[in-house]
């Protein structure tokens, strides 16, 4: 959510323009690489292993393996780093199209930008840490407050440049975001009574299982964020004049995409990746295919409504988050367009990072590096396909047929290793009913902000009270219908709420 508002904030001030989307891809490079390298892939590789170290009681092993790690990952992206800032020039080029983006201003941002790259991979390391000791709250805050800090440095330096220079305010305030994020992060290690110490044991075998283990998930994980950096670059070969907007059209229809993801499924595998480790460890396959499943259906009750509104509302939705400043009904028309094809792959993107998970918790990360393989050719084949016919919406599609073919791989694999059993038949049920539920949903949504749109018009306070009544509204209803259709996840999430609310009232 902090982050969707940094997005509008920034829109306010770039809309899509050629600076914001020479950002875009800026970013989107040091992004590649902080992906290939840092949070989800070094995360993904690092906690089973130290978790199983800690579950058999091996504390000083297993902070003696995160020491040499830290200090590998310092070393070797601080050279990468250095080496990015002096052929920055001459590769930047390669991966952008026309449409008048300047390759000088977006091998700059690249260059300020890139440092990121390093300070976010130490913080993985961090947050895996953390996370094995069920740790979730300040890597859950730290982010919200780099946010902020963005939100902030950008404020204050965007008068202090002028012209197209002035998306440099934007780039200086994420890498000093990026920084404080790595001290939140390092000061709550006090609360395990983590240390680190200077020590580099390249003969730990642990390190090198770490090592091996890294190697197929940052492929896996590298080459499924590799469709965000093909959206961006294909969008620059978007016929004039989507062209020049389309990777800043993309970027901004993803935020919108991300804040289901990031509040429901990404949650869902955060929190039941150090759970699926643990039973990995223990051998426990039917506690892993009952919380897989139970993870599963949990991230379907929550995405598909959050999908089918983002169908039906797209237009109002991108209306009222970005239409303000410089930011006019042409951008919201072509981020509109990303934001309604983007929806068709929400629920398929939340369960992959779910199915994902469970592979790497079994240490076999070689699994899913495979399947995003074919999931890569997929997006290619299809957003070469269709980007000239349909401009950004072909880019779109060709995430969301890849999303589907990957969570149907995936699904596949691991009913082979579960011995054909999975919970798919319960899995199927409750997600027909949740369909059901979500088509009256969307059409009672879309039918009561179609009736307050024509009655209040679209000044700002307008759009916020028809979209806020008409989700509102058609939330209800959902709740309603799935806990009437006896949804078990449905009756979770009550108990859950009922049982904190009591807890509230009985603190009080």
């Amino acid at each position: 959510m902090a982050g969707l508002g940094r997005e509008v904030v920034q829109a306010a001030f770039f809309a899509t323009s050629a600076a914001a989307s020479a950002f875009t891809l800026a970013s989107q490079i040091p992004n590649l690489f902080s992906n290939l390298f840092s949070q989800a892939a070094l995360s993904a590789a690092f906690v089973p292993v130290f978790t199983e170290l800690l579950t058999k009681g091996r504390k000083r092993e297993a902070f003696r393996v995160a020491s040499t790690l830290f200090w590998v990952i310092l070393i070797v992206l601080g050279a990468l780093t250095l080496l990015w800032m002096a052929v920055a020039s001459f590769v930047v080029p390669l991966f952008i199209g026309g449409g008048g983006i300047s390759h000088s201003l977006t091998a700059g941002l690249s260059r300020v930008l890139f440092p990121v790259v390093l300070l976010l991979s130490l913080t993985g390391l961090l947050v895996g840490i953390l996370q094995s000791y069920d740790q979730f709250t300040i890597p859950a805050i730290a982010p919200a407050v780099w946010n902020l800090v963005i939100l902030v440095g950008l404020i204050a330096l965007y008068p202090r440049f002028h012209g197209v220079e002035r998306i440099y305010a934007y780039a200086i305030a994420w890498l000093a975001a990026t920084v404080v994020q790595f001290l939140m992060v390092a000061a709550a290690l006090r609360r395990v009574e983590f240390r680190i110490s200077f020590t580099i044991d390249w003969r730990d075998p642990r390190v090198k299982q770490v090592l091996v283990l890294f190697l197929p998930v940052t492929i896996s994980v590298g080459i499924i964020n590799l469709d965000i950096f093909i959206n961006a670059a294909f969008g620059s070969l978007v016929a004039p004049p989507a062209g020049t907007h389309a990777p800043a059209a993309i970027n901004n229809a993803f935020r919108i995409y991300m804040l289901p993801q990031g509040i429901f499924s990404v949650a869902v595998a955060t929190v039941l990746f150090p759970t699926l480790s643990r039973m990995a460890t223990r051998k426990d396959s039917g506690g892993m295919r009952r919380a897989i499943g139970t993870g599963m259906r949990q991230i379907n009750l929550l995405l598909i409504p959050s999908a089918a509104l983002m169908v039906v509302l797209a237009t109002p939705i991108t209306r009222l988050i970005y239409q303000h400043g410089h930011f006019g009904s042409y951008s919201t028309h072509l981020v509109s367009i990303a934001l309604f094809w983007f929806a068709f792959s929400l629920p398929f993107a939340g369960v992959n990072l779910l199915l994902s998970r469970s592979f790497f918790a079994l240490q076999r990360p070689w699994i899913p590096t495979k399947l995003a393989a074919i999931n890569l050719v997929v997006d290619v084949i299809v957003s070469v396909g269709l980007y000239k016919p349909l401009g950004i919406a072909g880019l779109v599609i060709g995430t969301a047929a890849a999303n589907i073919v990957m969570t149907a791989l995936q699904i596949h694999r691991l009913r082979i290793g579960f011995n054909g059993y999975l919970e798919g038949g319960q899995t199927l049920m409750i997600t027909m009913r949740i369909l059901v539920a979500t088509v009256l949903m969307a059409a009672l949504a879309w039918a009561v902000w179609t009736l307050l749109d024509h009655l209040l018009g679209r000044s700002l306070p307008a759009q916020i009270i028809a979209i806020g009544i008409a989700c509102t509204v058609g939330l209800v209803l959902y709740a309603r219908l799935v806990l009437t259709m006896r949804v078990p996840e449905a009756h979770q999430i009550k108990s859950l709420v009922v049982a904190r609310l009591r807890s509230s009232g009985a603190t009080r």
